[in-house]
């Protein structure tokens, strides 16, 4: 195990990858402040924006074309709560739009769900 630590060193497990608690990501927010499920759509505005945060940069980074919440929590190793605190602040400052998936009639489509599971498997 190769741990390290100093002033602007990160903690590193060569297992377990960064030692940092989700929580601390989103300051220990659990609740977005938009409702976001798992197969919503986020896109970036292109809306210029400050003092963000790495985490959100990085979220950004991703949605420069559509992209779903569970596709952003899987590409930034994080839970989805937290990832959904995350958009949710960057849909708050207006640097990423949002928008539900367009299914069927209401109901899920079940070929779109299959595909949902066996990406979230391959994860």
């Amino acid at each position: 195990m190769n741990m390290e630590a100093g002033d602007d060193e990160v903690w590193i497990d060569d297992a377990a990858g960064p030692l940092i608690r989700p929580y601390t990501v989103n300051g220990g927010r659990t609740r977005p402040t938009v409702e976001l499920d798992l197969l919503s759509l986020v896109v970036t505005t292109g809306q210029a924006t400050s003092d963000l945060d790495l985490e959100h940069v990085e979220v950004l980074g991703l949605c420069h074309t559509p992209i779903s919440v569970a596709e952003v929590a899987a590409r930034m190793r994080l839970p989805v709560a937290v990832a959904k605190v995350l958009l949710a602040d960057l849909v708050d400052c207006r640097a990423v739009a949002t928008r539900a998936p367009s299914l069927p009639s209401g109901v899920p489509d079940r070929v779109l769900l299959e595909k949902l599971l066996d990406g979230l498997q391959r994860i």
